[in-house]
């Protein structure tokens, strides 16, 4: 079988699908390996790193793709791409198949077998390759971090002889994978940290981390069989939005990573909650990239 890694053209992208220890494993299996010269430059590693586990580094990405039966990568193809794709290939990566109809339709006609990542069920057997909730922990972490870097002030509590500085508010909304992450981290740092979740059962999760969990009654809500929250009625984001309004305001950072499972992500933080809060605190929209949880957020962008 010959394996195609093409190298991500997203902009800030620098993630790859495969390290040269796991392409020596594959090499080893009898797959022929084959990667896009500069593959792995952004994660640090060289094509001589790649070559010594046994893969073939190419120049030319429209062979890549057009020899490949099987084409391993991060993002979803571009339509130009799918064209370049033989009849009878297996394309995995993350494809947002929900909201990705004419990439989904592209795929079926060129006759190309495409396994979404975001489609493992979170269940015990296919734990190792729910890429989905690993990246979303590593993202938890990366939020608070740039929250804490842009912040003007630091985050814990700190006694001097001028005298004492307060900790940092910390609002988390959406506590799953990401969220949970990002609480984790922020209490770490020395943040008073409160968090929501939309399903009342992961309150006691919250507050085994440290933080309160903000009482917000939605009546009737949940979670899917995979876990996710179940989409709110208008009514109830409304009342979500009224509910939090005041621990907004009173924040120095805002963390969102309220996600709904195959829909766009519901707008939790308005412009007037934004304009409520003070000069130089920090929101921070996970779902940006997709939608947003925040209006006016604009992905990979400070604003």
């Amino acid at each position: 079988m010959r394996i195609a890694i093409p190298k991500e053209t997203h902009p800030g992208e620098n993630r790859v699908p495969i390290t040269p220890d796991h392409a020596k494993k594959l090499c080893k299996l009898g797959a022929s390996l084959v990667i896009e010269s500069g593959l792995g430059a952004g994660s640090g590693f060289t094509d001589a790193e790649y070559t010594e586990a046994g893969a073939t580094v190419s120049q030319d990405r429209a062979e890549l793709f057009g020899s490949a039966d099987l084409l391993l990568r991060l993002r979803k193809p571009e339509l130009e791409e799918v064209k370049l794709m033989q009849r009878g290939c297996i394309h995995i990566s993350y494809l947002d198949p929900f909201n990705e109809h004419e990439l989904v339709n592209a795929l079926k006609e060129q006759g190309v077998t495409a396994l979404s990542m975001e489609m493992i069920p979170r269940t015990t057997r296919s734990q190792k390759m729910d890429a989905l909730s690993s990246q979303a922990n590593l993202a938890g972490y990366v939020m608070v971090i740039e929250a804490a870097t842009h912040l003007p002030r630091i985050f814990p509590m700190m006694m001097t002889p001028a005298g004492t500085l307060k900790p940092a508010n910390v609002f988390v909304i959406g506590a799953g994978v990401a969220g949970l992450q990002a609480i984790a981290t922020a209490k770490r740092l020395g943040a008073k940290v409160t968090a929501f979740d939309t399903r009342p059962v992961v309150a006691e999760q919250v507050q085994s981390l440290g933080a309160k969990f903000l009482e917000i009654d939605l009546g009737e809500t949940g979670e899917t069989a995979g876990g996710y929250a179940k989409e709110l009625t208008p009514e109830q984001v409304a009342i979500q939005r009224q509910a939090q309004k005041d621990v907004i305001a009173k924040s120095d950072v805002v963390i969102t990573t309220a996600q709904v499972f195959g829909r766009k992500p519901p707008v939790l933080v308005t412009r007037d909650m934004v304009e409520g809060m003070a000069p130089g605190s920090v929101i921070v929209d996970m779902a940006a990239e997709t939608g947003g949880n925040v209006e006016g957020s604009v992905p990979n962008e400070i604003v």
